[in-house]
């Protein structure tokens, strides 16, 4: 479809100029060892499902470094995902109807940015409620809880973590230095054309599109998105997360992976606070902010629902 073609690059890849900037960047990033695979065949893959079942999200979502998903809304589940793989960047977006808490371990050599996108509600991710023209960033290994509190939509880019810092050095003279997890409010012109990009990517595989089947569109977009993405880490203004609010996600992350090496039914929350090495007020504490309710109400839930897998294995048996 040479025209569908023509207007994508107009819209998003901004013409001859920024081609021209794109290849400079490419020189200068394969002087340093990223090297593109100009021999590559493959086309960049992409999908668009919608689910009904919350195993099946998971598993989806399972690349996005989603180690566990608990439903705890009422009524159908219902949830669309849409993933954009790219050469060195990989895009999701995710439109949900039921509040719900995920793990989220971000990759050992993976930088995670989540932004907002749309004008639904977007999930809490560490405790951090993002607001508008912010972003958040997590870095490799770092385990996140993100909870919904009802419908929402959310976006995410994951990046090699020394491709990003390559590119913070070609951009700004600089080494890109990311904290573990951090807030960021970016330059209002380069979060709109972050936003911007993500939406066009994720649109046209919604659409199911053609159109990022062409290598050389495919890698235009990438590079306008890593542009984008180095000049929000790199020039925006980093927002102080509460120190209690790191301790009470590590807290969090050591509660459920506990639970997922103990027999629920009997655990005891003097059994979990020695296991943790934690006092009660501080456990429950690190539940409500992380999790939305207290270890006792989210180990019900977990329960509940691994009877209900539990029995859906059975009757397919």
């Amino acid at each position: 479809m040479p025209g569908a073609q023509r207007s994508f690059c107009r819209n998003c890849i901004a013409g001859t100029e920024a081609l021209s900037q794109i290849s400079f960047f490419d020189g200068l990033l394969a002087l340093r060892g990223w090297r593109r695979s100009t021999l590559a065949k493959e086309m960049p893959g992409s999908v668009t499902s919608v689910f009904s079942e919350p195993d099946d999200f998971q598993a989806a979502l399972h690349a996005d470094g989603v180690v566990s998903l608990l439903v705890t809304g009422q009524g159908q589940f219902r949830a669309r995902l849409t993933q954009v793989t790219l050469e060195h960047l990989y895009l999701s977006a995710g439109d949900e109807q039921l509040s719900r808490i995920a793990f989220v371990a971000a990759p050992a050599d993976m930088i995670l940015v989540a932004l907002p996108i749309g004008d639904r509600a977007v999930p809490i991710w560490g405790g951090i409620a993002m607001q508008a023209g912010e972003v958040l960033s997590f870095g490799p290994g770092e385990r996140i809880p993100a909870r919904t509190d009802g419908p929402c939509r959310w976006g995410t880019i994951r990046s090699p973590s020394e491709y990003l810092a390559q590119y913070g050095r070609v951009l700004n003279g600089a080494e890109l230095v990311l904290r573990p997890a951090a807030r960021w409010r970016p330059p209002r012109a380069a979060l709109r054309q972050l936003r911007h990009l993500h939406q066009a990517a994720v649109r046209r595989v919604e659409a199911r599109s053609d159109v990022l089947a062409d290598l050389e569109t495919a890698h235009g977009l990438e590079q306008q998105l890593i542009h984008a993405l180095v000049e929000c880490l790199g020039n925006g203004s980093a927002i102080e997360v509460p120190p209690a609010t790191t301790e009470h996600r590590d807290i969090a992350a050591r509660f459920e992976a506990l639970l997922q090496d103990r027999p629920l039914p009997g655990l005891r929350i003097a059994e979990i606070r020695k296991g943790l090495d934690v006092s009660a007020p501080a456990l429950r504490m690190a539940c409500k902010e992380q999790l939305g309710m207290g270890p006792l109400a989210y180990i019900r839930h977990l329960s509940r629902q691994t009877k209900r897998v539990t029995a859906a294995n059975e009757k397919c048996v």
